[in-house]
């Protein structure tokens, strides 16, 4: 099972609560999912009113752990504050957090990143960062207290699955003891398999379920190819070859020629 700051999980797929068609959508999606944690943002869904109290009311009834992001977030200040606020809110010292740096590619500011980790964690934050799949930038958010790291397979909401598997599995095999989480750019439950096979312990989506012509039926499709993967790198897969190996062995088997 996965474990984020010693609380351990049945799940290996975090889901986002955000782009569904409608609530009742999203609340069979997230159960469909079996996942245990999902996100929420502020911003976007809890920023008071009946509005918010309806969605905050949605997510109790799924029983389920919130993590609260810092999605939008541009400054170490702002991503600061909007996670001192979300602990308020939601009475979790859990926090994803985002401080992006671009507007087109969402990629994550890594410095700013790094610096508001360390001000969340002494503040007592439990911090998922959102970050690059940079070896540098995870080893230093390690340093700053982290005891997860969440690197990109792809910009969010792209679909792209993983671009960058080899800095991705270096990740894995340099953190062997730091819960790995890929998170955004998944398009394609291959894409969830794929990641987990390479070891990670869970992935987190939304806009490739939310944005599904069925969210219901592609969170499980989600499930099923989060349960593949971690099955196959449980069981030991194979390494590829750059050349052939009989499936059938031939030495020391009978074979037969015509006689004339």
């Amino acid at each position: 099972m996965p474990k984020f700051y010693d609380r351990e999980f049945s799940s290996r797929l975090l889901i986002g609560s955000a782009l569904y068609p409608s609530p009742a959508i999203m609340q069979n999606a997230i159960r469909g999912s079996g996942a245990n944690i999902v996100t929420v943002s502020l911003r976007r869904e809890s920023a008071g009113g009946k509005t918010g109290d309806a969605f905050w009311s949605l997510i109790r009834e799924l029983d389920v752990t919130v993590l609260p992001n810092t999605a939008g977030c541009r400054t170490v200040r702002e991503a600061v504050t909007t996670a001192k606020l979300a602990r308020e809110l939601f009475a979790t010292s859990w926090i994803k957090l985002e401080v992006i740096a671009d507007n087109d590619t969402l990629q994550p500011d890594v410095v700013g990143l790094v610096e508001a980790a360390a001000i969340l964690i002494k503040d007592g934050f439990e911090v998922f960062p959102y970050c690059t799949e940079d070896l540098g930038v995870a080893m230093r958010l390690v340093d700053a207290g982290c005891k997860v790291v969440m690197p990109w397979a792809a910009p969010i909401g792209s679909a792209r699955g993983i671009t960058n598997r080899d800095a991705l599995k270096l990740l894995r095999d340099r953190l062997p003891d730091i819960a790995l989480v890929v998170d955004a750019g998944l398009g394609a439950p291959s894409h969830a398999a794929e990641a987990m096979e390479l070891g990670y312990d869970a992935v987190l989506l939304n806009t490739a379920i939310a944005k599904a012509a069925d969210p219901v039926a592609m969170a499980k499709a989600f499930r099923m190819g989060v349960e593949a993967g971690r099955a196959a790198y449980e069981s030991g897969l194979m390494e590829a070859r750059d050349f052939a190996s009989p499936s059938t062995p031939v030495v020391g088997t009978p074979f037969w020629h015509a006689v004339s």
